[in-house]
């Protein structure tokens, strides 16, 4: 899967980035499943925590932007999720932790939440 610019993904219709905001994180549920399942010191552990990274930090940088038109309350509960997220998955990259459980609960919660 070839990961867009979050800046292509804007470009396109409301509609169309919310699915494509699914998608992302439906990929990150996929590999953090995966993860979970093979162990922290594993190749898909490895795949896992920085697609996780990389989707989180992108989405962190949309939400900080001034022209997101999120309310400003939902953009800031999002922005610290995101912070935790990125916290935790750094945390199992580092070998201090095994929580993939944590991460992929609030994952499935924001990924439904995504309309």
């Amino acid at each position: 899967m070839i990961m867009l610019r979050y800046a292509e993904i804007e470009e396109d219709s409301p509609t169309d980035a919310r699915d494509r905001e699914r998608q992302l994180l439906d990929r990150s549920i996929e590999l953090l499943t995966a993860a979970e399942q093979k162990g922290a010191k594993s190749f898909e552990s490895v795949e896992a925590i920085h697609f996780t990274i990389r989707l989180w930090s992108m989405l962190l940088e949309d939400l900080a932007n001034d022209e997101n038109a999120l309310p400003k309350e939902l953009r800031a509960s999002l922005i610290s999720i995101g912070i935790w997220i990125l916290r935790e998955s750094d945390a199992i990259r580092q070998g201090e932790s095994e929580n993939f459980k944590g991460i992929l609960e609030i994952s499935k919660i924001i990924r439904d939440g995504v309309e």
